[in-house]
């Protein structure tokens, strides 16, 4: 009795720091010698200071702390205006339990921040969990891994879905739920209004409600049933049973009702702030609300990371009418953010020993901003829910909320780098590469023969010149990547693949000393050009959605996401004033740059004839248009995009010599007369000059951008381990996509001893 009245008296004496919200999550490690069980706890807690303000109230069977590492995952001024920020803090309790049987914990302290709702006194993450053996898996019962963005915000008359994070390792079913005991799971419970929630699907609508310098609290509590009748043994040889959790009506989820008494595995709190902003101009995502752009990952995409290797998450939005301020994140402890210097921001975290086997949710947003200078916020006539203009008070817009998981898997390829103030040195122990020869593998100019890779006994090496064999450059605010890698190859010349790929992505990072900036092209415009004969004539180059050819892929849209293997459809189309004129495609070769003379190149049409074997020529709907669609493919080497660039003329309509009447022109077809040739030098107006047209970038969608996850679809994404010479840092990682996407082609998975 004396410990909680001084548990109590604690709190009263705590500093009274704003609450914004908090999570917690377990995760059970192993089986202490004298029987206690080990667990870790990681809580979530955001204030409007980055300091604690929180007391641990042990409730039943939780035992003692043995560690207690704590640290600021998160921080922004974009906070409510009775804040000037709010900062979110991850604490990981490594708790020694004295058994698997259920226990209690909770973190409570003073006092909520301002809400619009009654929701200004204590808080607290009342959260429970079992750990008994599972009879279906026979590992103790593991709890749910939930996450959201602490601040959340969007304006008043835009509507919008978010999806909690809410996986479950032991494939439980997952309900989320307003919390309804007042002082345990909720304060007052009092729940905001314009919002519904999906409890079977763990998804939060905003629908309507009005501008407020105060924000929603919300105070959910996340839930798992098993899928089927189970039993938890513990291990003082009692059991307890567990049953799925049985609906009456599933017509509208957020009234379902429990049928019968069914406890839930594990009950977890999940909190956090919406603030509702005044009316933006328009709703439509990137004009005011920032809209990702590749190569951010989609919602709910599983990712796999190594113990001690760092793991990297890539975020590009755009906002058209806004500027790009920051990213916003959330996530395990020691994760960082930066932007680089051509405006992406890249998110990394490295998970250590002790989290191999367990997911990690990691979620962000990022924040557009207007009249950042003068205080005001520009006014634009594009709203599509009304015609009003925002408050001069709100200038931020969020994005919509993204969230991954990232699994931690065991070291896959063991290798290291050396940064020398010219060069990278890599190395790679030849015995984990397991089923792979050493002479299928190169680095990023693999036709260069001085960038050829090395082998002994042990290790494939490689020096690589900062300038040189493929090396490219990135930089952030603070320093200098120069970025390779060792892929496999089928054949020495080839620069694409259809197939399975393996990546050793490694770099050196070194403090900045200079600026270099990488640019990044978009959607190519209309070509307009003259010519005697023909007069003032247009190409144009564009993506089209499928073979009917209506649906034009949107060219704010670009850089256009495919799946490798799909079909890319394209046309080029001409417009001419004059009559009786025909389009000619002489060819089409794909590059990783916006270079009609770049040296890696790929034929796609050569001479009017097909070279890549996917290609299909489609009808156009007239004779100046230009269909085919080929597969899509990836270039061997760090090159995350593809540009297609032809070579193209106008031609006289029914005259016999022109170069659209000769149509394909192989090796095998007869060389044309010197007389025919003089002939057409004499005839100039029947055919025009050759232009040159492009259209990109195409980016392959990453498979760890798929939230699909199965035995065909393994990947493992980058992850890197880290080391020093000379003031700079060499990274390595590895990456191992096995992939069949057909039934024709199958493909080795790793064993499992493997991974």
């Amino acid at each position: 009795m004396a410990s909680v009245l001084l548990q109590l008296l604690l709190v009263s004496l705590a500093s009274a720091r704003r609450h914004f919200g908090g999570s917690v999550t377990f995760s059970v490690k192993d089986k202490n010698p004298d029987g206690s069980f080990r667990v870790e706890v990681r809580h979530m807690a955001t204030f409007d200071s980055c300091q604690d303000s929180y007391t641990t109230f042990c409730w039943h069977n939780c035992g003692l702390t043995s560690t207690w590492v704590s640290g600021k995952i998160d921080s922004s001024t974009n906070a409510p205006q009775s804040n000037t920020q709010w900062c979110q803090i991850e604490t990981v309790d490594t708790r020694n339990v004295p058994s698997d049987k259920h226990f209690e914990l909770r973190y409570l302290g003073c006092c909520w921040t301002q809400t619009r709702h009654g929701l200004n006194n204590d808080w607290r993450l009342q959260s429970s969990l079992d750990l008994g053996s599972r009879s279906d898996t026979g590992k103790p019962n593991r709890s749910p891994d939930i996450a959201i963005l602490p601040f959340l915000r969007v304006p008043e008359n835009c509507s919008r879905t978010y999806e909690l994070m809410s996986f479950d390792p032991d494939g439980d079913r997952v309900r989320c739920r307003y919390g309804n005991i007042p002082n345990v799971e909720c304060s007052s419970c009092h729940q905001p209004s314009g919002f519904t929630l999906d409890q079977d699907s763990c998804t939060l609508h905003y629908n309507q409600s009005t501008t407020d310098p105060r924000v929603y609290g919300f105070e959910l509590v996340v839930e798992d049933f098993p899928q089927r009748n189970i039993t938890l043994g513990y291990t003082d040889g009692s059991r307890s049973s567990r049953t799925p959790l049985v609906v009456r009506s599933k017509r509208h989820a957020a009234h379902t009702t429990l049928h019968g008494p069914t406890p839930p595995l594990s009950k977890l709190p999940l909190q956090f702030s919406f603030l509702v902003d005044p009316l933006a101009p328009s709703c439509q995502e990137g004009l005011y609300l920032p809209e990702f752009l590749p190569p951010t990952p989609l919602n709910g995409a599983r990712l796999h990371a190594e113990v001690d290797r760092e793991v990297e998450i890539r975020v590009r939005a755009r906002a058209s009418h806004a500027t790009i301020h920051d990213i916003i994140i959330s996530g395990p402890l020691n994760i960082t953010k930066q932007r680089s210097t051509h405006g992406e921001f890249v998110i990394r975290w490295t998970p250590i020993q002790d989290d191999l086997g367990d997911f990690f949710p990691i979620c962000f947003a990022v924040e557009a901003e207007t009249g950042r200078h003068d205080g005001t916020a520009t006014t634009h006539h594009h709203n599509h829910n009304h015609h009003s203009t925002p408050s001069p008070q709100s200038s931020v817009y969020q994005s919509e909320m993204r969230c991954v998981l990232v699994e931690v898997r065991r070291v896959q390829v063991n290798s290291h780098v050396i940064c020398t103030e010219s060069t990278m040195r890599v190395e790679v122990e030849k015995s984990s590469f397991h089923g792979l020869h050493e002479d299928h593998l190169r680095l990023n100019d693999g036709a260069n023969i001085a960038c050829r890779l090395h082998s002994n006994s042990t290790y494939v090496f490689a020096d690589i010149p900062l300038s040189g064999c493929g090396t490219e450059l990135e930089e952030d605010g603070d320093n200098l990547r120069f970025k390779n890698e060792i892929t496999t190859f089928d054949n020495r010349t080839d620069v694409i693949t259809r197939k399975h790929l393996l990546e050793v992505q490694f770099y050196c990072q070194y403090p900045k000393r200079g600026n270099a900036t990488l640019a990044f092209t978009v959607h190519r415009p209309i070509v307009s050009v003259w010519d005697r004969g023909f007069g003032r004539f247009t190409y144009q180059f564009e993506f089209y959605a499928n073979d009917q050819y209506q649906a034009m892929v949107d060219p704010t849209s670009y850089p256009v996401v495919y799946e490798i293997g799909s079909r890319v459809y394209k046309q080029i189309e001409a417009t001419s004033s004059v009559n009786n004129t025909v389009l000619f495609v002489e060819s089409c070769r794909a590059s990783p740059y916006d270079n009609q003379n770049s040296q890696q190149t790929y034929s796609i049409i050569e001479n009017g004839c097909k070279v890549d074997p996917t290609v299909q020529i489609h009808s156009p709907s007239h004779p100046r248009q230009f269909r085919f669609s080929m597969k899509a493919f990836k270039f061997i080497g760090m090159f995350d995009q593809v540009y297609i660039s032809c070579t193209v003329l106008m031609c006289a309509a029914g005259e016999p010599n022109t170069r659209s009447s000769q149509g394909c022109i192989s090796s095998t077809t007869p060389a044309t007369s010197p007389h025919d040739h003089h002939r057409r030098k004499r005839e100039v107006r029947v055919e025009s000059a050759r232009h040159f047209v492009s259209q990109g970038p195409l980016r392959l969608k990453r498979s760890a951008e798929s939230s699909e996850s199965s035995a065909l679809h393994l990947n493992l994404n980058l992850v890197f381990i880290a080391g020093c010479l000379l003031a700079a840092v060499g990274m390595i990682s590895a990456v191992v996509l096995y992939k069949a996407r057909m039934s024709k082609v199958k493909y080795q998975p790793l064993s499992t001893d493997e991974r």
